[in-house]
């Protein structure tokens, strides 16, 4: 039987996380479970506020050690110089590894094509794979929010890419109680 004082206790447990706190500790619990499980992670990060999070989890979860894994920056050339700025410092105050793939690059040989409109967002999808397929990548942190794209709420943890980066909802792995398959094929 619940009674109104046993309620009243559970509501001011001071070791009680609140919601915030928790979900940063199972981002933790993420990273780590991935450090443990693959061989080549790599964080996705532009600079921009969801990378940004991301990097300050991830020093958050290995603390005092460095970050086991590098980073990756899919530059479109079109960043503001003082993200670029930010994006070295960050690399260089934390000692962190960062591999660039450039868009302009496959531009200029010619693997992808500008676009009419001046966008390059939709041009990051080549030189991505090109990087995870050069450096053997086998893990990729994004950072993204559900409310950008109703899509996104149906991805899991471990969100499992064929071998042309693409998503099939289908396909992902039930993941119960924070318990995470991390098979992939090579």
């Amino acid at each position: 039987m619940t009674t109104v004082a046993s309620v009243t206790e559970e509501l001011h447990d001071p070791y009680a996380l609140s919601h915030l706190d928790a979900l940063e500790s199972e981002a933790v619990h993420i990273f780590r479970e991935v450090a443990g499980e693959f061989e080549r992670p790599v964080i996705l990060f532009s600079g921009g506020k969801d990378s940004i999070l991301m990097v300050h989890l991830a020093l958050k979860a290995f603390a005092p050690a460095p970050v086991p894994f590098a980073l990756l920056h899919v530059d479109t050339g079109h960043n503001f110089p003082e993200v670029i700025d930010y994006r070295d410092r960050v690399v260089a105050r934390h000692g962190l590894r960062l591999h660039v793939a450039s868009v302009q690059d496959f531009i200029d040989r010619g693997e992808v094509r500008e676009r009419p409109d001046g966008t390059r967002n939709p041009l990051q999808t080549v030189p991505l794979l090109d990087a995870i397929d050069s450096h053997r990548f086998d893990a990729v942190f994004g950072g993204g929010r559900r409310d950008e794209e109703k899509a996104r709420a149906k991805e899991r943890v471990f969100s499992l890419r064929d071998e042309f980066g693409g998503w099939d909802p289908r396909r992902q792995r039930p993941e119960l109680w924070q318990l995470y398959n991390g098979r992939h094929s090579p």
